[in-house]
């Protein structure tokens, strides 16, 4: 298994990196450490077009280095420097590039609200990768898990939902920890436009919730730990505020019914879900990347 890091030598990139290093110990995997450069339009750096990308091997080098030097022991991992003209379509090439399963980012820059302020980049990359996107919060790089220690998955009946439960049922089997699915009732259109009932609802989203955990427990060795939740709030945010969360929890989230096949396109549910959220988020695409997409 192969995990892409976006990495800058800034505090979001070793928020990044941290995530990678934890994701990359819980399932076995290799890092592939990607620096995105642009490419030699203007003098740079103060020197010649033509000295470039001299200049930048000399600066970045030390950069990737200092990341390598960041990966936990018995990790393996590779550093890459490549130039492209936006970090988001550079990381997107070189997820192509290397066949990669993951692509991690660090969420802190301007943007949206909250412990991410999405920055552009990232935005870009949840409106338009072709893998899963796992997305680390402000400050992570401070917490000394190194492991995954819960997986939580917020399932709902949209297209892809299957996917996502597979992806997550897959994700705490390989890492070994619990499995804790949730249903946001009263935030599925689909749910109050049927019955303008609520009560009506909630046994909807109760029967829903039994059925997934029915197919989890399924896929799972016999005793694995997997429960499933229904939260019921006026808005996202009261709903999952009600969820208790540890350092080591990820959440993952499906791709928004409006994404094209093998691509991301962040809904609503989880835009506001990151505003409020402390845990790393990964957002899986509504289907997977096939060997058409590879080069």
């Amino acid at each position: 298994m192969k995990l892409v890091v976006g990495y800058l030598a800034t505090p979001g990139g070793a928020d990044a990196l941290a995530l990678g290093g934890r994701l990359a110990r819980s399932l076995v995997a290799q890092l592939e450490i990607c620096l995105i450069l642009p490419p030699a339009k203007l003098p740079a750096l103060g020197g010649a077009p033509a000295s470039y990308e001299k200049l930048v091997a000399e600066s970045t080098d030390a950069w990737i280095a200092d990341a390598l030097a960041e990966v936990p022991m018995g990790i393996i991992a590779h550093g890459h420097r490549n130039f492209a003209d936006s970090f988001a379509e550079g990381l997107i090439n070189e997820v192509v590039r290397l066949e990669a399963d993951l692509l991690v980012v660090g969420g802190s820059g301007g943007g949206i609200a909250g412990n991410r302020s999405l920055g552009s980049v990232v935005n870009e990359l949840l409106y338009s990768a072709p893998v899963p996107v796992a997305v680390a919060p402000r400050g992570l790089r401070e917490s000394r898990v190194d492991r995954i220690r819960g997986v939580t998955c917020a399932i709902g009946e949209r297209a892809g939902a299957d996917l996502l439960l597979d992806y997550a049922v897959r994700l705490s089997a390989a890492a070994d920890v619990p499995l804790r699915l949730v249903s946001l009732v009263a935030l599925d259109p689909v749910f109050g436009m049927l019955r303008g009932d609520d009560d009506a609802a909630r046994e909807h989203a109760v029967r829903h919730a039994l059925r997934t955990l029915d197919m989890a427990k399924a896929e799972l060795p016999k005793g694995f730990p997997v429960t499933s939740s229904v939260l019921q709030g006026a808005s996202v945010e009261a709903a999952v505020a009600q969820l208790t969360w540890h350092d080591g929890d990820v959440i993952m989230v499906g791709s928004s019914r409006l994404s094209a096949p093998r691509r991301l396109f962040l809904g609503s549910t989880a835009a506001k879900m990151l505003r409020v959220l402390d845990v790393p988020m990964i957002v899986i695409p509504r289907d997977q990347l096939s060997d058409e997409d590879l080069p």
